[in-house]
């Protein structure tokens, strides 16, 4: 029987990849097509999750279309237990669902559609420029192999570092080895927070596996960090080290420098590496005598680093989240506010965002009318994008809090706040209240954990009528801030 759904999911790609995109019809916008491609495989995933063969004892409509979302838009919350309540068919469904959101489902098409048919339209490869990135249209399909490409690669080289740090007396039969080692491997690169174990990485068995919680925090840091960062310093480093050879071979001749790294993934790295050594400074102060007493030295820098890690959209634990001091409560609010970087498989107003709103800032302090960094000069644009992501995200996660403090007034406001910050970014961490949600406020928790995945900004585009020239300017006028 698995080989007939296997068939039908391959049925169903290929269909997609032989869709054509008409541009000239306004409901075909690349928006609305991404929108759209994640609400298909969301409702695909209920409908597997609803089959007898996926779960143990079934699965009710809103907990079935609850876990296809978190999976689909890579959050990780959960309303029941994924490695008891699901079959192995329905935990294969559910990691497919958490591959095909991280990626996302027009990467899969559109990459198996030029597979399939060797060509495609010139308004599909203009559309797909735009969800892959890519600087030039002739790049489009090449970017796309290369995402895949890297993608597996390091999913399975994470794999096999899974599985040969797993003790065997814990998970003793080798296909539930392998499947772990997969599953948590997908899960983390995805920054899915999905795991088999109960209690995430806090389970005895796995509480102070400080390798296995290493391997699984550079998957899920090397997912957050964007395709297109990981392709440009792909790109750094093999020019580097070229550069070097070529000065060994001849010390005489002069090398040209271009510039290599480009800015996004210089403010995108620098941003990620002072959240993480921040965080995990900050989170080792204030846990140091609470949840990172039980480990050793070494073990309570792991846990320090793996607690500032994780809440940047992973939504992996390896501590007691309900036991954290309120101090630190508010860095992870604040970390999964920020989230990851941007075109990763992770969520939040993205690092970039912020970095721009606090350059911003700065640039303002100093009396400048424009923001300067490495000797660049950012768009109007780009800034404006960030302002309004920021303002977006918490127009949404300030009216998940409000709706569900009125339907859960039994529920710790902290809880709650705690929740609607966690779907917004998708990070999956929760304070212990998912499954004890009411239906309505498992629905609201579903919308916010969509919107966040697509973002807030996206779903607007999708909504109004893209207006691309303005042939006028009026008059301008300052307005009194402060």
């Amino acid at each position: 029987m698995g080989w007939v759904y296997l068939g039908l999911f391959l049925f169903f790609i290929r269909e997609i990849s032989s869709f054509k995109v008409n541009f000239k019809k306004d409901y075909l916008n690349p928006a609305q097509l991404f929108v759209a491609s994640f609400l298909l495989i969301i409702f695909l995933g209920t409908f597997f999750l609803l089959l007898p063969k996926a779960t143990h004892s079934g699965i009710g409509l809103i907990d079935a279309l609850f876990t296809a979302t978190s999976a689909v838009c890579v959050t990780g919350l959960i309303v029941v237990d994924t490695g008891s309540y699901f079959t192995t068919f329905g935990q294969s469904v559910i990691m497919v669902l958490i591959q095909l959101g991280g990626l996302g489902i027009m990467t899969f098409a559109s990459y198996f559609s030029y597979f399939f048919r060797g060509n495609t339209s010139y308004a599909n490869q203009l559309m797909l420029k735009d969800i892959s990135n890519s600087e030039k249209i002739g790049e489009v399909f090449m970017v796309l192999k290369k995402i895949l490409l890297l993608t597996f690669s390091i999913e399975a080289a994470g794999a096999l570092f899974i599985y040969f740090n797993i003790d065997s007396a814990i998970i003793s039969s080798l296909s539930d080895r392998i499947f772990f080692s997969v599953f948590h491997s997908i899960s983390g690169f995805c920054n899915a927070g999905f795991s088999t174990l109960e209690n995430s990485l806090y389970e005895p068995g796995f509480r102070f596996n400080y390798p296995l919680h290493l391997i699984i925090a550079a998957l899920f840091i090397l997912g957050g960090i964007g395709f297109p960062i990981l392709l440009n310093l792909y790109k750094y480093v093999r020019y580097y080290t070229l550069r070097k050879l070529q000065k060994i071979k001849d010390p005489h001749k002069a090398i040209y420098m271009p510039w290599v790294l480009n800015l996004n993934s210089r403010i995108v790295l620098i941003t990620t590496l002072i959240l993480l050594l921040t965080g995990t400074g900050l989170f080792y102060i204030f846990e140091y005598n609470n949840t990172l007493s039980e480990h050793s030295e070494f073990g309570k820098i792991v846990t320090a680093f793996f607690g500032a890690a994780t809440p940047r959209t992973a939504g992996f634990n390896s501590i007691d989240t309900s036991a954290l001091h309120f101090s630190t409560l508010m860095l992870v609010f604040l970390l999964m506010w920020i989230g990851a970087s941007p075109a990763s498989t992770g969520g939040g107003i993205k690092t970039s965002t912020f970095a721009l709103a606090t350059l911003n800032f700065l640039s303002l302090a100093k009396g400048k009318d424009r923001i300067e960094v490495y000797k660049r000069e950012v768009s109007n644009i780009s800034i404006r994008r960030a302002f309004g992501i920021i303002s977006l995200s918490l127009i949404v996660i300030g009216l998940a809090i409000f709706l569900m403090a009125f339907l859960e007034q039994d529920k710790n406001i902290i809880a709650i706040t705690f929740e609607a910050f966690s779907a917004y970014s998708t990070v999956g961490l929760s304070m212990g209240i998912t499954a004890g949600l009411s239906s309505s406020s498992k629905l609201i928790i579903i919308a916010t954990m969509f919107v966040g995945r697509v973002s807030m900004l996206t779903l607007l585009i999708a909504i109004l009528r893209n207006i691309k020239h303005l042939n006028y300017r009026y008059p301008s006028e300052e307005i009194l801030i402060n």
